[in-house]
């Protein structure tokens, strides 16, 4: 199991904790069930990032809370080279129902014995990818809308992360790997089981500061 910590500049954001599939020369392949333990910030009030304005974001009183992941199941690809990842996100009965390109700063990996994880900011910029492979970007607003908070945002290079997302894209439309079938009928071992909580040691400071 891994620590999947996402931050803020040096702020932990979000963080589920994820089972390692496979680790070679494709890259990391991690697992992130529906009822995944994850630690989020809120605001106080209970509301999410995207519940309000950015500006309105900055400016309330946040929290950390220990939840669990309520979307889809998730196979996550963190690849050897390159600022993303890609994911598998299936629906009812492991039902294969699209890739999702999560645009991010490459991750940094550590270990400090009894907890061990990966840490990466995520820049919001994405891609949707159709089983047909149609794709789209996704919260381009959201970048746009940020970037106009230069003192507060985590995204310093706006044209670097547009630039990834369009290097992605020639893999897409050519249905090369990842986007050729691979683990699109992924189905996880039923003997693995979801650990409890969120360990000890999700707190530690952000790795390659």
């Amino acid at each position: 199991m891994l620590l999947h910590r996402h931050f803020a500049r040096d702020k932990l954001v979000f963080a589920p904790v994820v089972r390692v599939v496979s680790d070679d020369e494709r890259g990391l392949l991690l697992w992130m069930p529906h009822g995944t333990p994850v630690i989020r910030e809120l605001a106080a009030d209970g509301a999410g990032l995207r519940d309000m304005s950015f500006a309105d974001w900055i400016r309330v009183e946040k929290r950390i809370v220990m939840d669990v992941h309520r979307g889809p199941d998730i196979l996550k690809l963190v690849p050897p080279d390159g600022a993303h990842s890609v994911w598998w996100l299936f629906g009812p009965g492991q039902q294969f129902a699209a890739w999702y390109v999560n645009l991010e700063s490459p991750s940094e990996r550590w270990d400090d014995g009894d907890v061990a994880g990966l840490d990466l900011t995520d820049f919001d910029l994405d891609i949707w990818v159709w089983p047909n492979r149609h794709w789209e970007w996704k919260d381009e607003d959201e970048l746009a809308e940020r970037l106009g908070f230069p003192d507060h945002y985590w995204v310093p290079h706006p044209e670097s992360v547009w630039a990834e997302g369009r290097r992605v894209v020639p893999a897409i439309e050519s249905g090369t790997f990842p986007f050729d079938g691979t683990w699109c009928d992924f189905r996880p071992d039923p003997a693995w089981e979801l650990v409890p909580a969120v360990p000890e040691g999700w707190d530690r400071p952000k790795a390659g500061r």
